[in-house]
């Protein structure tokens, strides 16, 4: 840590022996000092090496420290998707919160929070949760569904949308995505219309013999999917609909019926994630939206233990240990301050990423709808092997291996072991997806310069 207090000493104009650590964080006023002298300091510790105090002013990012260390050719890392935390007010936030005491599930942080989130997405209201799977836990309890029914479902999705539906003891029914990767309505319309059977009970599964009450929509990486017909569908099968916006937050309507409406307030309920690699975060952590606000006094009720006299400690129901912590409200407050600012970097580097690639044959980045605003969370490709020279696999394997994080698209739900014997209707669509998606470095920090270097490597 020698190079931080000497750098600390320098900025204060004072000996060294005179200033601690402690004394350093809390009085450096710049929050980029504080960033590259905590940066500095851990490497030094890290690596053994002593970094001289003019260079120091320039180890600004991980990347200028390997440049230092082992010049301009050194491998550079690249996250997929990294959370961005340099608001300067987070650490004040923070300090609050431990000099206060009030670390978990009370404080001033979270219920500020769920104001502004609501206000942010014009919702009446919202409850912060633990997760974004939490969240779909509780709406779907609130919404009804009942043991020994079935849910539809979508099969390209991350998992942790699917296993709420057996937490209330349930069965989900999976259905294919269309071309944006979200629910394909005119499958959801045809099954309803071909696979169920309307009923004074209301909706039942011929082949299971089940009833649905709900369907659940998810909007994936960041796009909506097409929720006029889903709607549509959904009132006339006396279906409830349940938005996982988890990864679309700040993403609208900009046309059409639903014109202004976010992803999570058009259906019955919504439930959003502050997960560290999602737009914004609060290192985990969830949200519910409804314009229902008995619903939502009923989550925040359940999410609490379903106390009922918290100095007597009775509860007069089963509820769950859902609660949001003050610590992580803390982060957020800050964050959904910052949600404009991020997907404006977003879009600027979607757009690049497009420029970039779009004149190489084989490879597609994939639009958004245009229909709405995204919030553009997640940059996938769509890699046609023949015609590219390289397939999916081929290309992953290559840029990890230079230092460029990406993932394909999840594993379809159908395929996944605890779901084989899962009913499924007409999947055609998502494997042809999951074949070839690769998902490249989108982080709201990426610099045009990081989206230069990971094209360059795609096309090299």
């Amino acid at each position: 840590m020698d190079t931080f207090l000497k750098f600390a000493a320098e900025l204060f104009a004072v000996p060294a022996d005179t200033i601690s650590l402690d004394t350093a964080y809390e009085s450096i006023p710049q929050w980029d000092s504080l960033a590259q002298l905590r940066l500095v300091a851990e490497m030094e510790e890290t690596f053994g090496v002593e970094i001289p105090i003019d260079a120091v002013p320039d180890m600004k990012t991980l990347r200028d420290f390997y440049r230092y260390i082992d010049g301009e050719e050194a491998r550079v890392e690249i996250p997929l998707s990294a959370p961005n935390l340099k608001a300067p007010e987070i650490l004040g936030n923070l300090r609050e919160c431990v000099e206060s005491g009030l670390v978990s599930s009370s404080g001033r942080f979270i219920a500020e929070f769920e104001r502004k989130v609501a206000a942010y997405v014009r919702s009446r209201d919202a409850v912060a949760v633990q997760s974004g799977a939490a969240g779909l836990h509780l709406a779907l309890r609130l919404l009804g569904v009942q043991p020994g029914e079935a849910v539809i479902a979508p099969t390209l999705t991350f998992i942790a949308a699917v296993n709420p539906i057996t937490y209330v003891g349930a069965e989900p029914v999976f259905m294919d995505c269309d071309d944006s990767l979200c629910l394909d309505p005119r499958k959801l319309e045809r099954f309803c219309a071909e696979a169920c059977a309307r009923t004074d009970d209301g909706l039942i599964h011929r082949e299971t013999g089940k009833r649905i009450r709900v369907i659940l929509v998810v909007h994936v990486f960041g796009n909506m999917a097409d929720m006029e017909r889903i709607m549509d569908t959904a009132d006339r099968y006396g279906l409830k609909v349940l938005e996982d916006a988890t990864e679309a937050l700040g993403s609208f309507y900009e046309k059409g019926r639903f014109a202004g409406k976010f992803a999570g307030t058009i259906g019955d309920a919504g439930v959003y994630s502050f997960n560290a690699n999602k737009i914004i975060t609060t290192g985990g952590g969830g949200m519910i939206v409804s314009g229902d606000q008995q619903l939502l006094a009923e989550a925040r009720y359940l999410s609490a233990t379903a106390k009922n006299d918290s100095l007597y400690f009775a509860h007069d129901a089963v509820g769950y240990n859902y609660r949001m912590l003050n610590i992580q409200a803390a982060i957020g407050v800050s964050q959904i301050d910052e949600i404009e600012r991020f997907i404006e970097t977003k879009r600027a580097n979607h757009q690049l990423y497009r420029e970039l690639l779009g004149r190489r044959a084989g490879i597609e980045v994939l639009p958004f709808s245009e229909m709405i605003r995204p919030n553009y969370w997640f940059y996938s490709l769509a890699i046609d092997g023949e015609r590219f020279g390289e397939d999916r696999d081929a290309l992953m394997n290559r840029l990890i291996a230079e230092g460029i994080q990406c993932r394909p698209v999840w594993k379809l739900c159908h395929t996944q072991k605890p779901y084989l014997d899962a009913p499924r209707f007409a999947i055609e669509t998502a494997p042809f997806y999951e074949r070839r998606i690769l998902n490249v470095p989108c982080s709201t920090s990426l610099t045009a310069e990081d989206a230069r270097a990971v094209c360059r490597a795609i096309l090299k």
